[in-house]
């Protein structure tokens, strides 16, 4: 009998521990005073009357007005040469205001080449844009109107500081021929960093990409990748996709590479770029295990150029780049990025190993343009002589280079770069590539090099021996 009463108890004790949910509604409360809970596992805001919300709504409603229906008329270059002066075809995408006095921020290849620019907010009014400046290398454009509303603007955020896994929110104008406009999708950023990626003939040189899955379809280029704050942490720009739509790999250029352009943009019309003077490549992992890196990150130095703000810093040929302006140096891609987004005449930190001591040097970033300009009237070597062809930018390769980056000499020329969509990029050539035969002839020179291309005629498949950079010989074909 005392069991059965025992039990009984137990039973008693359960069932108001169960119907006061254990108490831990309370003491969470009291312990973490916030007002985002998880419901499952899906983030909620407490509106106070016992009810969730998805905290998307109130970015939402802050934000979702400053983004813009943008439609760009284009003569049609693919029409016959005939009848092509009077045809003409409309592409549509998205943007947003930044400023409100009608600055937009969009992509380049949204409005690239067109003659009529319209854009229509929010409200349904419809202003023809002014183009302030576009920048093909970044995929970026500013454009404006003469505002006849309340403009709403959309903050830029720091896309440094974002996480793999955080929230993403994109909004803007898929399918628009659909009027799908100021549609929102929600992910989380999948990665970043990314870059080596072809888009066709519209892909930038600079590459440094925010992946996410926030469904992004065609007509989003240009709208804002935001965060749980409603500030913008990317410009949506691409995807990849077998069938043109969205399969949840999207791609948005880093707002904070746009913080560095956009004032370059409304002042003069183009981007400026910072300039270092070095040509590299990417650490390998037996760069990495034989100067006992942590990870397979960084750059090494393969070429210093004379007076160049990196030789005037000190730094050498071989010496590995690891920090770069504050921020760690993960590939070459990357680091072209941080480069051009210098200011000129900036004094940035470098972090670099030479024979395995960690060495801190400062350099003073100039204009890449100006320098440019000046290197173009000063006489080079033939060993000197950096080209770009077929989209490899390429020299001599020398016994020097190959010290600097402890490798065998053999005859041939050096890959320095390789830009994305070129034809080196979709026949398999990377950075460190040696060019050594075109069909059956050697090649040494860069004006060899021209020489044996042409003398390939009107062939549209040219056949190159070469040494890739793990040593292998290979045969490539290159389409043109």
């Amino acid at each position: 009998m005392a069991g059965y009463v025992s039990l009984a108890v137990i039973c008693v004790l359960l069932g108001i521990i169960i119907a006061s949910n254990l108490d831990l509604t309370t003491r969470s409360e009291a312990q973490t005073p916030v007002n985002i809970a998880m419901t499952g596992a899906f983030p909620v805001v407490d509106r106070g009357d016992g009810q969730g919300e998805s905290p998307f709504v109130a970015v939402v409603d802050r934000v979702a007005e400053a983004v813009v229906n943008i439609s760009a008329t284009t003569p049609d270059r693919q029409a016959p040469w005939w009848i092509r002066g009077g045809h003409y075809y409309t592409s549509s995408g998205s943007g947003f205001f930044f400023r409100k006095d009608g600055y937009i921020l969009t992509n380049n290849h949204v409005i690239n080449d067109a003659l009529k620019v319209t854009v229509v907010t929010a409200s349904g009014y419809e202003y023809e844009a002014q183009l302030v400046g576009a920048d093909p290398q970044t995929d970026l454009a500013v454009l404006r109107i003469q505002p006849k509303e309340e403009i709403t603007v959309i903050p830029f955020g720091d896309s440094e500081e974002i996480k793999v896994g955080d929230w993403a929110i994109a909004i803007g104008n898929p399918f628009p021929q659909q009027g799908l406009d100021r549609t929102v999708t929600v992910g989380v950023v999948s990665a970043k960093g990314r870059s080596s990626l072809s888009f066709g003939g519209d892909t930038p040189y600079y590459q440094n990409y925010i992946q996410t899955d926030a469904a992004i379809n065609p007509g989003n280029s240009g709208g804002p990748l935001l965060n749980l704050r409603g500030e913008c942490i990317g410009v949506n720009a691409a995807i990849t996709s077998p069938t043109g739509s969205s399969v949840g790999i999207g791609f948005a250029i880093p707002v904070n590479l746009a913080r560095a352009i956009v004032p370059d943009l409304i002042a003069t019309g183009r981007a400026s770029r910072g300039y270092f003077g070095v040509r590299f490549n990417d650490v390998t992992e037996r760069v990495a295990k034989q100067y006992d890196l942590e990870a397979v990150r960084g750059i090494v130095i393969g070429e210093v150029v004379p007076e160049s703000p990196a030789a005037r810093a000190g730094i050498r040929e071989g010496d590995i780049v690891t920090r770069f302006n504050n921020q760690e140096v993960a590939n070459g891609s990357q680091f072209s990025v941080l480069v051009s987004t210098v200011r000129r005449g900036s004094v940035v930190p470098i972090d670099v190993i030479r024979d395995g001591v960690l060495l801190s040097f400062q350099a003073t970033v100039v204009d890449r343009e100006t320098w440019l300009a000046q290197a173009e009237t000063q006489p080079q070597s033939e060993e000197d002589r950096v080209e770009v062809i077929l989209g490899m930018e390429i020299s001599s390769y020398t016994a020097e280079i190959a010290r600097d980056i402890r490798a065998e000499f053999v005859k041939g020329l050096y890959v320095w770069s390789v830009y994305p969509g070129t034809p080196a990029d979709r026949a398999g050539i990377t950075a460190g590539t040696i060019v050594m035969k075109v069909g059956s002839a050697e090649v040494t020179t860069v004006d060899e090099l021209v020489a044996r291309i042409k003398d390939e005629g009107s062939k549209t498949r040219i056949p190159l021996i070469v040494q890739e950079p793990n040593g292998a010989i290979a045969r490539k074909i290159i389409r043109r």
